[in-house]
């Protein structure tokens, strides 16, 4: 049999792991068995685990993609310019979001739940999503320090609590999602600013 080129190889794999979500989608991780994966890729068992050893290769895969995708999303505002105001930012975030849930056979923000949980119990996971996440929280942390010099924030404004604040939306935007109702844009943005006025005291008569 011919050995496969690279960038076969490479499609194949994304074959396997993309059948692997609409089955993680569905079922979720643990209820998923690599029989079901091998029938979701059509191709046969041999060919499935040239790519992946078994289902926690299939799983850490899974993660480390969904994770990259959230730590992209600050990459490419950062490369941006003029710097995205913080408005801007927010409806990216909610752009990004909606983005991920209408593939038609997964959602991507529901292995982003699933791998929240399994970062509890399997340490590959917990330090893979750590390691991202703290990456995701930084580059919005130089983001929130473009937004001070550019006048956006005040002056004596931290932007590490700033990036804290938008970093902690993320995961309440995905829970709302699924549980509850979609939050938009202009909840949101209403929503902070009522708050910030509520913290430092502006409303108050």
């Amino acid at each position: 049999m011919p050995r496969l080129n690279e960038e076969t190889r490479a499609k194949r794999r994304e074959h396997v792991l993309t059948s692997a979500w609409t089955c993680f989608a569905e079922k979720g991780f643990h209820a998923t068995s690599m029989d079901d994966v091998i029938a979701a890729t059509g191709m046969s068992s041999s060919a499935v685990y040239r790519h992946f050893r078994g289902k926690d290769e299939l799983i850490r895969a899974s993660a480390e993609r969904g994770l990259g995708l959230v730590r992209d999303i600050f990459e490419r505002l950062l490369a941006q310019r003029p710097t995205p105001s913080p408005a801007d930012t927010l409806a990216t975030l909610i752009g990004e979001l909606r983005a991920r849930t209408e593939h038609p056979r997964y959602d991507m923000t529901s292995l982003a739940v699933q791998a929240w949980a399994e970062a509890l119990g399997n340490p590959q996971v917990r330090d893979l999503s750590r390691e991202q996440y703290t990456q995701a929280r930084e580059r919005l942390t130089e983001l929130a320090e473009r937004w001070k010099s550019e006048g956006y924030l005040h002056p004596d404004a931290d932007p590490a609590a700033a990036a804290s604040v938008l970093f902690a939306l993320m995961p309440g935007l995905i829970v709302s999602h699924h549980l509850i109702t979609d939050i938009t844009l202009k909840e949101l943005t209403a929503g902070l600013t009522a708050l910030g006025a509520a913290l430092t005291g502006v409303d108050r008569v």
